[in-house]
């Protein structure tokens, strides 16, 4: 088998996976469902297993499936990577880029950064969308979208931007206008504010487990900052979004030894469904904004 053929079999295996169906693969890949079919079993052929089982309802990885699709990943991963490293030395990629990420993201980190981008890559076009919550990337027409944290279970592609420390702030005014706050405990006698959509950002990864009640949540981390620097309370927010008011001096930060670190929403990743058509606007963005991140 030719080494186009491995690989456009590998890409067909991926997408049959992600999509969850040969059909769901066939119409992301805009081919015929048996030739999806045809090129799942050339590869089961070479590599003398089954990699899928296959049911009327749904199609599940075998034990090898499961071992081969990370390596299979990882490969064609770094081999997009290698071709668009030289796609982008012949020519100025162009189109346009949908990109979504969370607001805070979006307003302390992207926005400051356009204008410089555009100036580097003219023919690109930008569209931006902010959710604060996860979303489809098929279902949302979008190519990039930055998260934070760990994944779990991720199909995408994923590329690490960088890790962002969480800290404990609130504004001077209301650190000068209440108790002290000298150890994890006395965080229990303070207005603490909490995300009302996302209830496991409202445990806090401390070297002290602890259990907080929030007089105050909202569903944005931007509102959840913004009520600090208003003065309303204490909150757990990472130093991407707040690196400037710790500056400026709108915000303190409390207890910084508190915060266990590493740990698993700290990572900043790209992810992105592969797909020849806007790769190299992909390739271009990242490369771009990666070194100029003030994570």
């Amino acid at each position: 088998m030719a080494v186009h053929s491995k690989t456009e079999d590998l890409e067909t295996f991926i997408t049959v996976v992600d999509c969850g169906s040969f059909s769901g693969a066939a119409n992301l890949l805009d081919q015929q469902v048996a030739k999806v079919s045809r090129a799942v079993s050339r590869l089961e052929n070479t590599l003398q297993c089954t990699l899928l089982n296959r049911t009327t309802r749904r199609l599940e990885l075998t034990e090898e499936g499961h071992t081969f699709i990370k390596f299979a990943r990882e490969g064609l991963n770094t081999l997009y990577t290698g071709e668009e490293a030289i796609k982008l030395l012949k020519q100025a990629p162009s189109g346009k880029l949908r990109i979504d990420a969370a607001s805070p993201f979006v307003l302390h980190q992207l926005t400051p950064l356009i204008g410089e981008f555009a100036k580097h890559y003219p023919h690109i076009t930008l569209d931006i969308t902010s959710h604060d919550s996860i979303i489809d990337l098929l279902e949302h027409k979008t190519d990039l979208a930055i998260r934070i944290g760990d994944l779990k279970d991720s199909n995408l592609h994923a590329r690490k931007l960088g890790s962002s420390k969480l800290r404990i702030v609130a504004s001077p005014e209301y650190i000068k206008n209440n108790a002290a706050i000298i150890q994890i405990d006395d965080l229990q006698n303070h207005k603490l504010i909490g995300f009302s959509d996302s209830p496991k950002l409202n445990t806090w990864p401390l070297v002290k487990p602890a259990l907080f009640t929030f007089s105050l949540s909202a569903s944005s981390g931007e509102t959840v900052r913004q009520l600090c620097i208003a003065n309303q309370g204490v909150a757990l927010l990472s130093h991407f979004m707040i690196g400037n008011d710790l500056k400026t001096g709108k915000l303190v930060e409390v207890l910084p030894c508190a915060v266990s670190s590493p740990n698993n929403r700290e990572v900043v990743q790209a992810v992105y469904y592969k797909n020849s058509a806007v790769s190299s606007r992909i390739v271009a963005f990242l490369d771009f904004i990666k070194p100029r991140l003030s994570l």
